[in-house]
Protein backbone atom coordinates (compact mmCIF):
# COMPACT_ATOMS: atom_id res chain seq x y z
CA UNK A 1 0.00 0.00 0.00
CA UNK A 2 1.39 3.16 -0.98
CA UNK A 3 1.70 6.53 1.20
CA UNK A 4 2.07 9.70 -0.61
CA UNK A 5 4.02 11.83 0.95
CA UNK A 6 3.45 15.76 1.00
CA UNK A 7 5.88 18.17 -0.78
CA UNK A 8 5.95 21.81 -0.61
CA UNK A 9 8.89 22.32 -3.09
CA UNK A 10 6.80 23.43 -6.12
CA UNK A 11 5.33 26.32 -3.76
CA UNK A 12 8.84 28.34 -3.56
CA UNK A 13 7.93 30.23 -6.69
CA UNK A 14 5.10 32.04 -5.81
CA UNK A 15 4.95 31.75 -2.40
CA UNK A 16 8.58 33.79 -2.31
CA UNK A 17 6.68 36.60 -4.57
CA UNK A 18 3.81 36.74 -2.76
CA UNK A 19 5.24 36.97 0.75
CA UNK A 20 7.26 39.03 -0.49
CA UNK A 21 4.92 41.61 -1.74
CA UNK A 22 2.74 40.94 1.04
CA UNK A 23 5.28 41.66 3.59
CA UNK A 24 6.50 44.82 1.25
CA UNK A 25 2.75 46.36 1.57
CA UNK A 26 2.21 45.77 5.02
CA UNK A 27 5.53 47.05 6.10
CA UNK A 28 6.35 50.06 3.44
CA UNK A 29 3.20 51.51 4.03
CA UNK A 30 2.48 51.42 7.53
CA UNK A 31 6.03 52.74 8.32
CA UNK A 32 5.51 55.40 6.08
CA UNK A 33 1.65 56.68 7.54
CA UNK A 34 3.74 56.49 10.90
CA UNK A 35 6.23 58.50 10.24
CA UNK A 36 4.14 61.30 8.36
CA UNK A 37 2.38 60.86 11.28
CA UNK A 38 4.68 61.64 13.52
CA UNK A 39 5.70 64.61 11.57
CA UNK A 40 2.26 66.19 12.65
CA UNK A 41 0.58 66.22 9.52
CA UNK A 42 -2.93 66.48 8.82
CA UNK A 43 -5.10 63.31 8.80
CA UNK A 44 -5.80 63.84 4.88
CA UNK A 45 -2.18 64.30 4.56
CA UNK A 46 -1.24 60.74 6.07
CA UNK A 47 -3.97 59.08 3.46
CA UNK A 48 -2.56 60.96 0.38
CA UNK A 49 0.70 59.96 1.61
CA UNK A 50 -0.83 55.95 2.39
CA UNK A 51 -2.28 56.08 -0.96
CA UNK A 52 0.61 57.51 -3.00
CA UNK A 53 3.11 54.78 -1.33
CA UNK A 54 0.72 51.96 -2.10
CA UNK A 55 0.24 52.81 -5.89
CA UNK A 56 4.32 53.47 -6.24
CA UNK A 57 4.85 50.21 -4.05
CA UNK A 58 2.88 47.99 -6.51
CA UNK A 59 4.37 49.25 -9.19
CA UNK A 60 7.45 49.31 -8.10
CA UNK A 61 7.31 45.68 -7.12
CA UNK A 62 5.81 44.66 -10.45
CA UNK A 63 8.40 45.96 -12.43
CA UNK A 64 11.62 44.62 -10.03
CA UNK A 65 9.84 41.06 -10.22
CA UNK A 66 9.60 41.33 -14.14
CA UNK A 67 12.80 42.65 -14.68
CA UNK A 68 14.25 40.18 -12.40
CA UNK A 69 12.25 37.00 -13.39
CA UNK A 70 12.71 37.74 -17.21
CA UNK A 71 16.70 38.48 -16.79
CA UNK A 72 16.62 34.62 -15.76
CA UNK A 73 14.39 33.77 -18.43
CA UNK A 74 16.66 35.12 -20.40
CA UNK A 75 19.63 33.53 -18.96
CA UNK A 76 17.71 30.16 -18.93
CA UNK A 77 16.69 30.34 -22.46
CA UNK A 78 20.32 31.18 -23.77
CA UNK A 79 21.35 27.81 -21.89
CA UNK A 80 19.01 25.92 -23.22
CA UNK A 81 20.25 27.36 -26.76
CA UNK A 82 23.50 26.12 -26.30
CA UNK A 83 22.50 23.01 -25.27
CA UNK A 84 20.19 22.08 -28.37
CA UNK A 85 23.49 23.27 -30.38
CA UNK A 86 25.20 20.81 -28.57
CA UNK A 87 22.90 18.04 -28.71
CA UNK A 88 22.72 18.60 -32.73
CA UNK A 89 26.23 19.22 -33.05
CA UNK A 90 27.58 16.29 -30.26
CA UNK A 91 24.79 13.43 -29.88
CA UNK A 92 26.92 10.95 -28.63
CA UNK A 93 29.25 13.07 -26.21
CA UNK A 94 25.97 14.28 -25.07
CA UNK A 95 24.77 10.80 -24.39
CA UNK A 96 27.76 9.72 -22.05
CA UNK A 97 27.61 13.22 -20.67
CA UNK A 98 23.79 12.33 -19.39
CA UNK A 99 24.94 8.86 -18.33
CA UNK A 100 27.61 9.98 -16.14
CA UNK A 101 25.50 12.04 -14.48
CA UNK A 102 23.01 9.37 -13.40
CA UNK A 103 26.40 7.00 -12.55
CA UNK A 104 27.58 10.02 -10.02
CA UNK A 105 23.97 9.53 -8.46
CA UNK A 106 24.55 6.16 -7.85
CA UNK A 107 23.44 3.87 -10.33
CA UNK A 108 26.08 1.42 -12.36
CA UNK A 109 27.50 2.24 -16.00
CA UNK A 110 24.98 -0.39 -17.54
CA UNK A 111 21.72 1.22 -15.70
CA UNK A 112 23.30 4.76 -16.01
CA UNK A 113 23.55 4.30 -20.09
CA UNK A 114 20.18 2.49 -20.82
CA UNK A 115 18.40 5.20 -18.72
CA UNK A 116 20.13 8.20 -20.83
CA UNK A 117 19.07 6.38 -23.55
CA UNK A 118 15.76 6.19 -23.22
CA UNK A 119 15.50 9.90 -22.00
CA UNK A 120 17.26 11.51 -24.72
CA UNK A 121 15.21 9.37 -27.29
CA UNK A 122 11.84 10.67 -25.14
CA UNK A 123 13.28 14.03 -24.92
CA UNK A 124 16.87 14.75 -25.19
CA UNK A 125 16.78 18.87 -24.79
CA UNK A 126 14.63 18.24 -21.71
CA UNK A 127 16.65 15.96 -19.91
CA UNK A 128 19.77 17.98 -20.31
CA UNK A 129 17.33 21.08 -19.58
CA UNK A 130 16.89 19.44 -15.97
CA UNK A 131 20.20 17.35 -14.88
CA UNK A 132 22.86 18.87 -16.16
CA UNK A 133 21.34 22.76 -16.22
CA UNK A 134 18.92 22.54 -13.58
CA UNK A 135 16.01 23.70 -15.51
CA UNK A 136 12.42 22.11 -15.02
CA UNK A 137 9.16 23.05 -16.54
CA UNK A 138 7.39 23.79 -13.21
CA UNK A 139 10.10 26.13 -12.04
CA UNK A 140 10.73 27.69 -15.14
CA UNK A 141 10.54 31.38 -14.81
CA UNK A 142 7.55 33.53 -15.22
CA UNK A 143 7.89 36.75 -15.43
CA UNK A 144 4.24 38.13 -15.68
CA UNK A 145 3.06 35.89 -13.12
CA UNK A 146 6.00 36.87 -10.59
CA UNK A 147 5.03 40.59 -11.52
CA UNK A 148 1.11 40.23 -11.26
CA UNK A 149 1.97 38.60 -8.30
CA UNK A 150 3.99 40.67 -6.29
CA UNK A 151 1.93 43.80 -7.30
CA UNK A 152 -1.30 42.05 -6.45
CA UNK A 153 -0.20 41.09 -2.63
CA UNK A 154 1.58 44.27 -1.97
CA UNK A 155 -1.40 46.20 -2.51
CA UNK A 156 -3.75 43.68 -0.24
CA UNK A 157 -1.00 44.47 2.14
CA UNK A 158 -0.24 47.94 1.99
CA UNK A 159 -4.63 48.30 2.12
CA UNK A 160 -4.67 47.00 5.71
CA UNK A 161 -2.44 49.66 7.37
CA UNK A 162 -4.20 52.17 5.06
CA UNK A 163 -7.50 51.05 6.21
CA UNK A 164 -6.69 51.45 10.12
CA UNK A 165 -5.22 54.94 8.75
CA UNK A 166 -8.64 56.00 6.84
CA UNK A 167 -10.53 54.48 9.99
CA UNK A 168 -8.85 56.37 13.40
CA UNK A 169 -7.71 59.78 13.95
CA UNK A 170 -5.60 62.11 16.03
CA UNK A 171 -3.30 60.65 18.45
CA UNK A 172 -4.32 57.19 18.66
CA UNK A 173 -3.84 56.85 14.80
CA UNK A 174 -0.41 55.49 15.18
CA UNK A 175 -0.49 52.91 17.87
CA UNK A 176 -3.53 51.49 16.59
CA UNK A 177 -1.68 51.40 12.97
CA UNK A 178 1.13 50.02 14.44
CA UNK A 179 -0.55 46.80 16.67
CA UNK A 180 -2.47 46.18 13.86
CA UNK A 181 0.19 46.26 11.17
CA UNK A 182 2.56 44.05 13.67
CA UNK A 183 -0.55 41.55 13.70
CA UNK A 184 -0.98 41.64 10.04
CA UNK A 185 2.42 40.57 9.80
CA UNK A 186 2.25 38.03 12.11
CA UNK A 187 -0.45 36.37 10.57
CA UNK A 188 1.02 36.60 7.00
CA UNK A 189 4.35 35.12 8.74
CA UNK A 190 2.19 32.26 10.32
CA UNK A 191 0.84 31.59 7.31
CA UNK A 192 3.83 31.12 4.90
CA UNK A 193 5.31 29.21 7.30
CA UNK A 194 2.44 26.72 7.52
CA UNK A 195 2.38 26.71 3.76
CA UNK A 196 5.97 26.25 3.50
CA UNK A 197 5.89 23.41 6.41
CA UNK A 198 8.04 25.62 8.63
CA UNK A 199 7.35 26.72 12.22
CA UNK A 200 4.73 29.04 12.49
CA UNK A 201 5.85 30.59 15.60
CA UNK A 202 9.53 31.61 13.86
CA UNK A 203 7.86 32.81 10.59
CA UNK A 204 5.63 34.97 12.58
CA UNK A 205 8.12 36.45 15.24
CA UNK A 206 10.66 37.23 12.40
CA UNK A 207 8.39 38.92 10.32
CA UNK A 208 7.00 41.12 13.25
CA UNK A 209 10.36 41.92 14.47
CA UNK A 210 11.62 43.06 11.18
CA UNK A 211 8.15 44.89 10.44
CA UNK A 212 8.27 46.67 14.03
CA UNK A 213 12.37 47.65 13.64
CA UNK A 214 10.68 49.94 10.11
CA UNK A 215 7.91 51.53 11.97
CA UNK A 216 9.91 52.23 14.90
CA UNK A 217 12.92 54.08 12.97
CA UNK A 218 10.75 55.66 10.30
CA UNK A 219 8.54 56.74 13.69
CA UNK A 220 11.75 58.23 14.94
CA UNK A 221 12.37 60.11 11.90
CA UNK A 222 9.30 61.41 11.09
CA UNK A 223 9.36 63.03 14.84
CA UNK A 224 12.59 64.30 14.43
CA UNK A 225 11.46 66.01 10.93
CA UNK A 226 8.60 67.35 12.81
CA UNK A 227 10.79 69.09 15.53
CA UNK A 228 13.06 70.75 13.06
CA UNK A 229 10.20 71.90 10.80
Amino acid sequence: MSHPEIHRSHRVGWLRAAVLGANDGIVSTASLIIGVAAASTSHEGILIAGVAGLVAGAMSMAAGEYVSVSSQSDTENADLAVEKIALEQNTESELVELAMIYEERGLDSGLAMQVAEQLMAHDALGAHAREEIGISESASAQPVQAALSSAGTFTIGAALPLIVAWMITGDQLITFVALSSLIFLALLGGIAARAGGASIVVGATRVAFWGAMAMALTAGVGHLFGVVA
